[in-house]
């Protein structure tokens, strides 16, 4: 099993995206064979992963995929690599409502992964080891080193002696503020890796930093203080061998956000996944048994979807014929009647919901929810339950009643819009919670082709 270690923060906005970023390009930079990880439901910060290694980024996710679930994708993922890098989410023992379920640290004691925790001390002196010692006896942990953001080389020099004396742990290095390397950001998060016109050049010069300021020996040395953890091998079924459908995923500017990991289970039930774009793209391939539109940003391009007409008669129509369909958050909005983005402007979308959607300044019904469906449905049967994620800034004239949806502190809603070929709601599913879910959409494209062909 790889070498591996978490990059993990006391609090979101210590700079953990960017020390991975930085991170990683050195890693590879020094000839290592490298894969990221990134703990929670984000979709954006393993395309960044993406864009420094090379190769894709998976989620780690204990409520959407399960402690089995996340276990099989690191070992799976991670057998062939040098070393694997997580990314944690939020402050490392952040998790599911008040508890640390699901957290960074519950992956990091699910799989033995060492913690890397980057600190940002501005404004702090002798106070930082308090923090750091906090963090060390608050609950059990895989804390090895210390990483210091945001700190000059002198400030560096004080901080490594104060914290090494009157703690303990090893400071492994620093990252500067690297002014040539600030990512601006949005309403969901960051904005997409793919925006940035110059993230090459960006990347490099956090890799430059880097490689001058951080001991990558006793990083090395850290990455290998792993024990082995055991898994079920078989947690997901091989290839099926039954015949193939072909399933169209939107991919572009305004839909992009998707776990990679749905889209290799769906294969392994028998699907072959193509992409098309409905910003860009005159028609749906006449081809397509199955259809995905996931998340996006699709309120950023409402002018450019409404206006692509012959795209949009092209969905209508294969939808009205029975081609089962997918879709979820961004990908919802876009088959409702009309979506008003965040500056009043009102744009015709697909029609095929007879609801309007508004976007909205603030988060709507945001968090960790258990689905439980009220009736047979597209994807399932009546009482069938997964866990999915809400994280959303518009709401609907009818956001769905097929499921109902539990957070945490009791919180019920109603959600998700589903006939015979549709389901469609503001929930994001990671597939391996429930692969039935999965197994439904590719025999629905199944029975599709088969009639289409008969």
């Amino acid at each position: 099993m790889s070498k591996r270690f978490m990059i993990a923060a006391p609090a979101s906005g210590s700079g953990k995206t960017t020390v991975t970023c930085a991170l990683l390009a050195a890693l590879v930079s020094l000839g290592k064979d490298t894969v990221a990880f990134k703990c929670g439901p984000d979709y954006i910060d393993p395309r960044f992963h993406n864009k420094v290694t090379g190769v894709d980024s998976r989620n780690l996710d204990i409520f959407l995929m399960g402690e089995e679930g996340v276990k099989y994708s690191v070992a799976h993922r991670s057998a062939d690599k040098d070393i694997a890098v997580f990314e944690g989410v939020m402050g490392l023992y952040d998790g599911l409502g008040s508890s640390t379920y699901s957290s960074s640290n519950h992956v990091s004691v699910l799989t033995n992964t060492p913690v890397l925790l980057v600190v940002n001390p501005k404004g702090t002196a002798i106070s930082v080891c308090a923090m750091i010692k906090g963090f060390l006896d608050f609950e059990d942990n895989r804390i090895r080193g210390v990483l210091l953001n945001n700190v000059n080389e002198a400030q560096f020099s004080f901080y490594r002696q104060m914290i090494e004396e009157r703690v303990g742990i090893a400071v492994v290095g620093y990252l500067p503020h690297v002014y040539e390397a600030q990512i601006e950001s949005r309403h969901l998060g960051l904005i997409t890796a793919d925006e940035i016109a110059d993230i090459k050049e960006k990347i490099e010069a956090l890799k430059d930093h880097a490689i001058k300021s951080v001991d990558f020996e006793a990083l090395l040395a850290l990455a290998s203080q792993i024990e082995p953890f055991d898994y079920h091998q078989d947690f997901l079924p091989t290839a099926t061998g039954k015949s193939t459908v072909k399933i169209y995923v939107a991919a572009d500017e305004a839909f992009s956000f998707w776990y990679e990991d749905n889209h290799d289970l769906l294969k392994s039930r028998g699907a072959e996944i193509a992409f098309f774009s409905p910003l860009h793209d005159q028609k749906l391939p006449d081809d397509a048994d199955g259809l995905i539109l996931w998340g996006g940003y699709p309120e950023l391009y409402g002018a450019a979807l409404a206006n692509n007409t012959s795209m949009k008669n092209s969905l209508r129509c294969a939808i009205d014929v029975g081609l089962p369909v997918y879709a979820e958050c961004g990908g919802f909005l876009y088959l409702h009647k009309s979506l008003t983005d965040m500056q009043g402007s009102t744009h015709e979308m697909l029609g095929v919901l007879p609801a309007s959607a508004h976007m909205t300044p603030k988060l709507q019904n945001l968090g960790y929810y258990e689905l439980k469906a009220q009736r047979d449905n597209a994807l399932s049967k009546k009482g069938e339950r997964i866990n999915a994620h809400f994280f959303h800034y518009s709401t609907s004239d009818f956001e769905g009643d097929c499921f109902k949806a539990v957070k945490q502190n009791g919180k019920t809603i109603s959600c998700i819009a589903s006939q015979a070929n549709l389901f469609a709601g503001y929930q994001h599913l990671h597939f391996w919670g429930n692969p039935r879910f999965a197994d439904n959409f590719v025999q629905a494209c199944r029975e599709y082709k088969k009639g289409r062909t008969a």
